[in-house]
């Protein structure tokens, strides 16, 4: 039979996936009892009282029980924290707010960011979502880059908004299959917005609370180019975040690009990757020119300790396509810049962690994420 000391230390490989900690180091696990036969209760505090997770939870809390020697049953009983108990949540780790659960089905989230502008960020990151797509996963993308969006363009939105759910959520636009969000959807088309830190972080908050993401392998996050308000906004909104830095060869690029992943590691944003974006310019005739020196996204990444996703050469068809507003990646995925971004999505699910494991039969209720 096995102790409530050893259930409880079985309980911590199951997941919050917005809080990116375990229930036991939340301190929800506030009940355990062990009858004679073997039949373990647990009973968990909730910060809300419905999550759309279930199943997956109710497999994972099943699995860590049953993975004792000596139980042959397992339930799951739930309360939720009262006020006081939410403070101190709130307080432990460091936020004015709980999620709200929105994002509870995404299973990685990956912002990519740069410290200047014009590496290429947008280009490569629905690229990279149509990459992961052609892989099998489900894939949406948020253009983070409030002051200079351009994902619904490049991805063939054009003037049409999001609808509301029933369960007032705003439902993201679909582009091949891409769930596709931006405040492109909401301004006239070229308008320029002008706002400071407290409008970007309300934004940003709906964009990802309020928002129904839904059921999801990767979001892809395109952050605006510096260091600014919105990576921190999200670093303080998403802690189970990675981070993957984009920078061009040469070696002022890169040093810029340096300060972005400072950034990220004062923030505690786990970096999972560099790209190395116009790595060279590909002639339609197959010849390489080194336009902007080489070398500069390995010494990062070497620098950084991260591996190098790839080096993404410059080709027309990439620019073209981008304006066309159809990744290459979708129309002529043998083409060289397309080869190198297939690489980088192939890496990204490599590092990624393996989803939880759901049982065949679940028992009991399901436990519904910290939100």
């Amino acid at each position: 039979m096995p102790t409530v000391e050893e259930v409880r230390d079985a309980l911590t490989v199951v997941i919050d996936p917005e809080l990116h900690r375990s229930i036991v180091e939340l301190d929800m696990v506030r009940r355990i009892d062990i009858g004679k036969d073997g039949d373990v209760a647990v009973t968990v505090s909730l910060t809300t009282s419905g999550c759309p997770i279930r199943g997956q939870f109710q497999g994972a809390v099943h699995d860590a029980v049953m993975g004792l020697g000596g139980v042959s049953s397992v339930s799951v009983d739930f309360d939720v924290l009262d006020d006081e108990q939410k403070a101190a949540l709130r307080s432990k780790l460091g936020r004015t707010e709980l999620p709200e659960g929105a994002l509870a089905q995404v299973q990685n989230v990956v912002c990519i960011g740069s410290g200047k502008g014009g590496v290429g960020k947008s280009t490569l990151t629905t690229n990279l979502a149509a990459a992961l797509r052609a892989e099998g996963r489900t894939v949406g993308v948020l253009d983070a880059d409030v002051w200079g969006y351009s994902i619904p363009r490049m991805l063939g939105l054009g003037a049409e908004r999001p609808q509301v759910s029933p369960a007032r959520k705003i439902i993201p636009l679909d582009a091949n299959g891409i769930a596709v969000m931006s405040i492109g959807f909401f301004v006239d088309e070229d308008a320029a917005v002008v706002w400071r830190g407290p409008m970007l972080h309300k934004a940003l908050k709906q964009f990802l609370e309020d928002v129904e993401w839904g059921a999801l392998d990767f979001l892809l996050i395109d952050l605006p180019p510096g260091t600014g308000d919105v990576s921190m906004t999200l670093a303080q909104l998403l802690p189970m975040a990675t981070f993957v830095i984009v920078t061009t060869p040469q070696a002022a690029a890169q040093r810029v690009a340096r300060r972005a992943a400072e950034m990220a590691n004062k923030v505690s944003l786990e970096i999972s990757g560099v790209i190395e974006n116009m790595a060279a310019f590909v002639t339609p005739s197959g010849e390489r020119f080194n336009i902007f020196g080489e070398g500069g996204g390995q010494a990062l990444a070497d620098e950084l300790d991260v591996p190098l996703l790839a080096s993404v050469p410059l080709t027309m068809p990439l620019r073209e396509q981008s304006d066309a507003g159809v990744p290459l990646v979708a129309t002529d995925p043998d083409d060289p810049a397309a080869q190198a971004i297939r690489h980088a999505a192939r890496g990204l699910i490599a590092l990624a962690p393996p989803p939880p494991q759901r049982a065949s039969a679940p028992i009991g209720m399901a436990l519904p994420m910290a939100g």
